[in-house]
């Protein structure tokens, strides 16, 4: 494969469906993206073993796996232009790992904000050697394609960070092997829960996924959280933080609807009702495309299996590139 366009690397763990807060944050720019750079879109199953280990989990990995590329396809992201690939199928990526943790010491692999959050999330008193390491086998996800931008989230940086560091000790020790990589941050914030909490979240189950029918999403925007100090359609409502016209303004193309929605909305002329009815609307027209697109893959298990080894293939041709490099620098 040759480099001709800059290269990008980024993904997903497989843990469940995506949903609109992944299509709003990733997803759309990722199809763009692919047109721009030559994309590598990690399906990174080992670092779900991280927080994760039981027999349960492990054994679903590749249905997971399967499931996230068919989220892929219905948002438009094509395995003729960009590389799809399961992380476990590029065994390169663990030898690079291991050596890539001998340049970074445990403090500061314990001072990744993310981790702390983690550990924090899940109660996690003490953290695996795995997912201390966390920080380090993304470091050789990125370097082994030799990705020059990462796109992540603010409080992905950190990470991105580790793995300049290690790029830049590696090239000091051995010689310029690695481009410096920089994180692409966008310019969209996390998406706000259908109850109000901080960010749509699988776990907390506060999601419209891309995969809900209409009356699916019709039923989870009927039950969305609004204003809470409003009691009845005649009290002034408050718009500013209301999750209902946070995604009237992400996801509702008729700008003069959300405009005369939210002028009605304050002045107490409008109910929660009309206001969730037509959300439910401006959110069905987006993901009906996506539905059409998942129609023609779904069900098609030796197709996506396919999309996933050929890509797995490509990316391990790279890294297998970039490992004999390593370890002629390294005299190995």
């Amino acid at each position: 494969m040759k480099q001709n366009k800059k290269r990008i690397l980024t993904g997903d763990r497989p843990t469940g469906s995506l949903h609109l807060g992944h299509f709003l944050g990733t997803l759309k720019n990722r199809v763009k993206l692919q047109d721009e750079y030559e994309c590598f879109f990690i399906i990174a199953d080992l670092h779900t073993l991280t927080t994760d280990f039981s027999k349960e989990k492990t054994r679903g990995l590749n249905d997971r796996a399967r499931g996230l590329v068919l989220d892929y396809l219905s948002v438009g992201i094509d395995p003729e232009k960009s590389v799809i690939y399961q992380q476990s199928r590029v065994p390169e990526v663990t030898y690079l790992s291991t050596i890539f943790s001998n340049l970074i010491t445990v403090p500061r692999a314990q001072r990744v904000p993310t981790l702390k959050d983690v550990m924090r999330d899940l109660r996690i008193e003490q953290p695996s050697l795995g997912l201390l390491n966390y920080p380090v086998l993304q470091a050789a996800d990125i370097l082994m394609v030799k990705a020059n931008l990462v796109p992540v989230g603010k409080d992905q940086q950190s990470h991105v960070e580790v793995s300049r560091e290690i790029a830049r000790e590696f090239n000091k020790i051995y010689g310029e092997v690695f481009s410096i990589p920089e994180a692409l941050i966008g310019e969209v914030g996390t998406l706000v829960g259908t109850d109000g909490q901080a960010k749509m979240s699988k776990s907390v189950g506060n999601c419209i996924y891309l995969s809900d029918d209409e009356e699916t999403v019709k039923t989870k925007v009927k039950k969305m959280y609004t204003d809470p100090t409003r009691i009845k359609p005649t009290d002034p409502g408050h718009v500013e933080g209301n999750p209902v016209f946070i995604y009237h303004d992400a996801f509702n193309k008729n700008r003069e609807e959300v405009k005369d929605l939210k002028d009605r909305y304050t002045k107490g002329k409008v109910g929660d009702v009309e206001v969730k009815e037509k959300l439910a609307i401006a959110i069905n027209k987006v993901l009906n495309p996506i539905r059409e697109k998942r129609a023609q893959f779904e069900g098609k298990n030796e197709l996506l299996d396919q999309i996933i080894v050929e890509g797995s293939k490509k990316a391990q041709f790279e890294a297998k590139k970039t490992l004999d490099e390593v370890l002629k620098e390294m005299g190995l």
